[in-house]
């Protein structure tokens, strides 16, 4: 049995000399090294950005939909949008663990997992489309997967169903960075409030902002804000439309008495959303761009070219803790955990 790279670099076909995110297209072979672990994959949650790119592509059907994404991942070995360089996660069960690994870490064949590392990074096989759930970003699959040494995974628990674990493990890194992020008394903006990972973040923004702060939700569509205000945990449910970055900073200036917001979350999945972030912030102020459909030239270059000192934080998925807080949001949260339940899963 060989012995392979912890990061993977041994799975790359083309180009070569990249880490397995960057390469074009990687090794899907599923017979492991002796520091791999097989997965037996039953679900891969597609990032929202590169599933509504695919959706938009496949003018919602359902079969397109799933032609491509095998395209992708045949072509690939890999589910790595080439549109939108964005991948996903995967939940499935332990098949085989390589020699190196065991008694190393805390698997055994036939522990139910989530990767948390991207499927623009993950040797991916795919055998058959059992069910494409279009409005959850879900697609039930038969395949295989491999993790790699470094690769980061969640042991799913018995007291959440599976789905309803994906659904928020996907998400897992953005309540976390918000819990860092916000403090006691500050006006936080959640533009894309009314989504899965921007109701995480108004969830914990509220918690951490407390009383005193304000929580601002942002969305275009009037049963997000509906939800949102119904839901409780924000101060002001904003329809606008983020794109529109004048009409977005006149909206949130008027909300705060031209304050301006202290931290502003972008959860969109779709681009044009930087600058109206940018003008919704305060000068020394910050921004976490969560979404995957960030530009973050046009996020650079315009954040200089309107002459605001902001503090711009790229969206790391991964934050240390970061599946066991969000877990922990289900648990805590009755109406959160039924909202995942019924909208997401």
């Amino acid at each position: 049995m060989k012995h392979g790279s912890p990061y993977g670099t041994h799975r790359v076909v083309e180009p070569q000399d990249v880490l397995p995110q960057g390469a074009w297209k990687i090794d899907n072979a599923m017979e492991i090294c002796d520091n791999e672990i097989l997965i037996d994959v039953s679900a891969l949650n597609v990032d929202a950005a590169s599933f509504t790119q695919i959706k938009t592509e496949a003018g919602g059907d359902t079969g397109r939909i799933s032609a491509i994404v095998r395209d992708i991942v045949g072509q690939r070995g890999k589910m790595h949008n080439p549109v939108t360089g964005s991948g996903g996660m995967l939940i499935g069960r332990v098949a085989a663990i390589g020699p190196k690994l065991v008694g190393k870490i805390d698997l055994k064949v036939g522990d139910r997992i989530a990767t948390l590392v991207s499927l623009s990074l993950t040797p991916l096989r795919i055998d058959a489309v059992r069910a494409v759930h279009a409005d959850k970003d879900q697609i039930e699959i038969d395949g295989q997967a491999i993790l790699f040494e470094t690769g980061l995974y969640a042991k799913l628990p018995d007291d959440i169903p599976e789905k309803v674990a994906l659904a928020i493990l996907d998400v897992a890194g953005a309540p976390a960075q918000t819990a860092r992020l916000v403090r006691p008394g500050d006006t936080v903006v959640v533009v894309g409030g009314g989504g899965k990972s921007g109701t995480l973040c108004v969830y914990e923004a509220k918690k951490r902002a407390g009383p005193t702060g304000c929580v601002i939700g942002v969305s275009p569509f009037e049963k997000d804000c509906r939800r949102m205000s119904e839901l409780g945990w924000v101060d002001h449910a904003l329809r606008a439309d983020a794109t529109d970055a004048v009409a977005m900073m006149e909206a949130v200036s008027e909300l705060t008495g031209g304050r301006m917001a202290d931290v502003v979350i972008n959860c969109v999945n779709i681009p044009n959303t930087e600058m109206g972030s940018i003008l919704a912030t305060k000068d020394g102020g910050k921004i976490y761009f969560f979404s995957m459909a960030t530009s973050f030239t046009a996020a650079a270059l315009g954040a200089e070219g309107v002459g605001k000192d902001v503090e711009m934080i790229v969206g790391n998925g991964y934050a240390k803790g970061h599946a066991v807080l969000a877990l922990e949001l289900l648990r805590e949260s009755p109406a959160l955990r039924h909202l995942f339940e019924t909208l997401y899963v």
